[in-house]
């Protein structure tokens, strides 16, 4: 039987248990937040980007959950840069010929700020004289920075990127940085 632990990443940390990059100092990483044996992340998510993580100790259940052919629904909260139009939105669902290729279409529908979201440290950047928005933006496959860099081909650059569900599995106000042991079946 699969083991699943859900996990919140917070902002700036790896989404592996080891540090491999060159960098002079350690950049936090998985293991400063979680000490199960035999546990995998099934997928990624970008040091700058925050939120949910399925980690198991299942190879057939990681390789379902990481791999776009098998097109499991990955839903974000987006905080843009500027002001989302009809046109931009269905730009969007319409999906975005992107340098690699065509994205799948995408569910999204502006949304009003999310009043239970944590700050962030560092927080985003303000500017006055740019308004922002949030997103709720759902795709099937996960590239390399693919949400962002949607956005950005409409106009919209990301400010904060926080993943809130993969498939059945919700992140459900899980603290940054804390986790919790899940079912296969999303509960």
């Amino acid at each position: 039987m699969a083991r699943l632990i859900l996990f919140n990443k917070p902002f700036g940390v790896l989404s592996q248990f080891t540090d491999k990059g060159t960098e002079g100092s350690p950049r936090p990483t998985l293991s400063g937040f979680i000490d199960e044996p035999g546990f995998y992340p099934a997928g990624r998510l970008d040091r700058d980007s925050e939120g949910l993580m399925v980690l198991t100790d299942d190879g057939k259940l990681q390789a379902r959950i990481s791999n776009p052919r098998h097109k499991m629904a990955k839903t974000y909260l987006v905080q843009v840069e500027g002001t989302p139009t009809d046109a931009m939105l269905e730009a969007l669902r319409q999906g975005i010929a992107l340098t690699d290729g065509p994205t799948r279409p995408a569910k999204v529908e502006a949304i009003a700020a999310p009043d239970w979201l944590w700050p962030r440290d560092p927080p985003v950047r303000f500017r006055k004289t740019v308004p922002d928005a949030w997103l709720s933006l759902t795709i099937t496959e996960g590239r390399n920075r693919q949400v962002r860099r949607m956005t950005a081909h409409v106009g919209l650059p990301c400010l904060r990127l926080i993943r809130v569900q993969i498939g059945d599995w919700a992140l459900n106000r899980l603290a940054p940085g804390a986790w919790r042991f899940a079912s296969a079946d999303g509960r």
